[in-house]
């Protein structure tokens, strides 16, 4: 099935399954709308990566071409990644996510003009949280109604189980790197593998595999493929939130630097930077008055210090990792046509 196929069929699955639960929510209350349509316009971007992620591993493990079971069960992932950046915006303060107001800002906003007494912003944060809840319950609920067997469900239950507690887990290491604000490339990274690169590719991988019946062989090939690819994909994402061109990745230029986020691209920096260099971007990282003038000073410490190359030149030993893995990985040769397509997107120099 070409990329753009399962994108078409995941969406049409994962809208489906939102109008299904529309009319229990209307049901309990018509103020529920303002709730429904912020997930459905969340919903309406995205690049799909994980449902892509966990097909190829259904067809890696020599799963049927195509099957509207598996299609729901990975569908069911985007799900779990609203709830995740839901959660995430609001633990950073973003203001926009996929090019429009993070949830958190649409409810605030919300608040604020139908004037209600009050904090507009508590409101807001409150009803992100409940919102990125109720996804990651529907993320469970779409994947028990796939319509798979229950050997099959059993088999990657236990997959998606132990991945959202690595999620949770990378999510609590990335504030607690926050905090701290004496970030090593080495604890970056562990964040990296937690947060991003076993949730985006290696575990999305499994579960497809563990539902078509996989053996070990083929889920420890997937890993050696999956969590370096994973990795190289998270600091390509952490480059394009500095230098990204923001009609490609949805968020305003340079916003990781007014988040403060501990990125591998920063530890990478501050190894290499001057003693006042590395002052200046300490001093000045996580301030969210940061203006075009202080984002571009800040990119000029990251270029001349060399830890933009250094980045890069770590983006490019994982992807070799992963393609040299994929090459003799023992799984169908549509599959890793399929997987070396896919570990071009995620790690492009644009999103």
């Amino acid at each position: 099935m070409p990329t753009s196929r399962i994108r078409k069929e995941v969406d049409e699955a994962l809208f489906a399954f939102v109008d299904q639960r529309r009319p229990l929510l209307l049901g309990i209350s018509e103020d529920l709308a303002a709730l429904m349509a912020a997930l459905r316009a969340l919903l309406q971007g995205g690049k799909r990566l994980r449902p892509a992620f966990a097909y190829w591993g259904w067809r890696a493990a020599d799963g049927e071409p195509y099957g509207e079971g598996i299609v729901r069960a990975a569908a069911s992932l985007e799900f779990l990644q609203a709830s995740a950046l839901i959660h995430d915006d609001v633990m950073d303060s973003s203001d926009t996510r996929r090019g429009q107001p993070a949830a958190h800002r649409r409810f605030e906003t919300m608040a604020a003009r139908m004037g209600w007494p009050g904090a507009a912003a508590p409101f807001g944060e409150g009803a992100a949280i409940l919102l990125g809840d109720l996804c990651l319950a529907w993320s469970a609920e779409m994947f028990e109604a796939s319509g798979l067997e229950e050997e099959r469900r059993a088999a990657g239950r236990r997959v998606y189980d132990l991945m959202r507690t690595e999620v949770m887990c990378g999510q609590y290491l990335d504030l607690l790197e926050g905090v701290r604000a004496q970030g090593t490339v080495g604890r970056a990274l562990k964040v990296v593998e937690y947060k991003s690169a076993k949730y985006t590719v290696e575990r999305p991988l499994h579960l497809g595999a563990a539902l078509a019946g996989a053996d070990a062989a083929t889920m420890g090939a997937l890993t050696n493929y999956g969590l370096p690819l994973g990795i190289a994909f998270q600091l390509r994402d952490d480059v394009l939130g500095v230098f990204g061109d923001p009609d490609e990745t949805g968020k305003p230029a340079g916003d990781d630097l007014r988040e403060g986020k501990r990125t591998a691209l920063v530890a990478l920096t501050l190894e290499r930077a001057g003693e006042s260099a590395a002052a200046e971007l300490e001093r000045r990282l996580g301030d969210p008055a940061l203006d075009e003038a202080g984002v571009d000073a800040l990119r000029t410490i990251i270029t001349e210090s060399g830890g933009l190359a250094a980045c890069e030149e770590m983006i490019e030993k994982y992807a070799g990792q992963a393609h040299r893995a994929l090459n003799i990985a023992p799984i169908t040769a549509e599959a890793r046509d399929a997987l070396a397509d896919l570990a071009v997107k995620a790690t492009a120099r644009q999103s």
